[in-house]
């Protein structure tokens, strides 16, 4: 929250998103990363030998000494006052640097364009951030499926069409959520690893300035953009560029953003939904407070946030799509102010819903910790469908014991539907056509063990061995992989 209250203040900070990742797209990092990128170019212009006219090292160890000694002294005033003299976000951090590291400046961005720190920041800074959401997906995974494995074998109504359909168990509808989650975690993976650097490229890209310096040697221009990328962490470059790096890896990573959005969203309505039939609930805590005028409701907020941030992400690529479509040539700077706006939203956002999903899924409550499942009502719900999807075994189980098929297909018939009119009418329930079809004059069903037929573990198929089988076979590889990081919570900040 702003504490000074006189200006606008993000709710992605002040409310939502993780300090680390509001300070990793704040303009510390961004101007010391720069800085970094600075010193990378300048190293590696000195390792493959840049002489100056007079036949000397152009890149001295001092002058690399005294860059190193200032990469983290940033006076953000002062680069501001440049800027708005200079009107140029780059050459205004250029001068910055020089004010305090006046020994440097003639080997500050040697051979580089306006892209080569901002491009190349945004991809040290996507990929950071990748890495991170991948960390908290993994952990979220890791908590859902101790979720669906606990309550692997508690029957509960499934629904199409919102709908009652067949049974299914909690554990076996909570699979459905984790491999969405699943699916994003490998998309998210995948941008992040073979995101590559954009390098040291040039104006146009073409690597003419850089050619120029090394005398036309194309090897050790080569060598550059590869060196570069090595020492900031990279051992991909772009093949290509224009002035920037394409446009359309944006669009790719915010569509894989997208695509958690998409997962949380859904999950964040079921549990909505859930939550109006009372079957589960998310944490709520001893002093929460669910509406300011109905003290006794206790509604899903979090899950409401979370739909809420992922329907903000989920409007993003389309700016990004815009973007990488409309740019002309070599590059054109309409893409620079939208950039600076969805790329951060894009993953403080994304970071907000997971830190929900992992407090929606670890939160300590008054009812425990996590999602509490309410058990009764989910029997007592399954009880009052149950006869209807029993109807199918009870009529088996008849002729098992000699009636005949079609006889007690039209005994079922009948009473089903005089019960649908029953129930229709606000004068039955659906749990009576046990009690007629037991009491048929044709004593049919005399024969029949209601009990043993109808035990409602009868009726969700292999729903306890498919969650085991999913959790071994595909969570089980993501727990290995992010052992080190599996347990951590999430609060709220509000």
């Amino acid at each position: 929250m702003n504490e000074t209250n006189d200006v606008y203040d993000n709710p992605l900070i002040g409310r939502y998103a993780s300090a680390e990742m509001a300070e990793r797209w704040g303009p510390l990092r961004k101007f010391r990363t720069w800085r970094r990128l600075w010193l990378a170019l300048a190293e590696a212009e000195a390792e493959l030998g840049l002489l100056g006219d007079d036949g000397q090292p152009r890149i001295t160890p001092a002058k690399l000494a005294e860059l190193r000694a200032h990469l983290d002294d940033i006076d953000l005033k002062r680069a501001a006052a440049h800027e708005k003299r200079l009107r140029h976000d780059v050459m205004a951090q250029v001068h910055a640097l020089k004010d305090v590291a006046p020994g440097c400046g003639d080997i500050v961005h040697l051979g580089a364009t306006s892209c080569y720190v901002t491009d190349n920041a945004d991809l040290i800074l996507m990929r950071e951030g990748l890495n991170q959401l991948c960390e908290s997906l993994a952990c979220a995974i890791d908590a859902l499926a101790t979720f669906a494995t606990t309550w692997k074998d508690e029957p509960t109504l499934g629904f199409t069409h919102f709908q009652p359909a067949q049974l299914t168990t909690v554990g076996k509808r909570a699979t459905l959520w984790l491999f969405d989650f699943v699916l994003d975690l490998q998309e998210l993976e995948r941008r992040r690893d073979e995101l590559p650097f954009r390098g040291a490229k040039g104006t146009t890209g073409t690597q003419a300035s850089f050619l120029a310096l090394f005398n036309g040697d194309h090897d050790k221009v080569r060598r550059l953009d590869a060196l570069v990328a090595k020492k900031m962490g990279f051992d991909r470059v772009f093949p290509v560029t224009g002035q920037t790096y394409s446009r359309k890896i944006d669009s790719q990573i915010l569509d894989a953003l997208n695509g958690l959005a998409q997962s949380a969203h859904k999950w964040g309505t079921d549990l909505r939904l859930l939550a109006h039939r009372q079957e589960v609930d998310e944490p709520f805590e001893a002093e929460q407070i669910g509406s300011s005028a109905m003290a006794y409701k206790r509604n899903p907020m979090r899950a409401e946030r979370m739909c809420s941030l992922a329907r903000f992400i989920s409007g993003l690529p389309a700016m990004a799509a815009d973007t990488a479509s409309t740019q002309w040539f070599e590059r054109t700077l309409d893409d620079s102010a939208c950039r600076r706006l969805y790329i951060p939203q894009a993953f403080l956002a994304t970071d907000a819903v997971l830190r929900i999903a992992l407090n929606v899924l670890t939160q300590k409550s008054e009812a425990g910790r996590g999602l509490v499942v309410n058990k009764p009502i989910i029997a007592k719900n399954v009880r009052e469908y149950l006869p209807y999807m029993a109807t199918e075994n009870l009529m088996m189980a008849a002729v098992q014991a000699g009636e005949d098929r079609q006889v007690v297909h039209e005994i079922v018939r009948q009473h089903s539907h005089a019960v649908t009119a029953r129930v229709k009418s606000g004068e039955g329930s659906p749990a009576e056509l046990f009690a007629l079809l037991k009491a048929d004059k044709s004593d049919a069903f005399k024969k029949v063990d209601f009990g043993a037929v109808t035990d409602p573990k009868l009726f969700v198929g292999r729903s306890p061995e498919q969650v085991e089988e999913f959790v071994g076979e595909h969570v089980a590889p993501i727990r290995a992989r992010y052992a080190g990081v599996l347990g951590k919570t999430a609060e709220l900040h509000v």
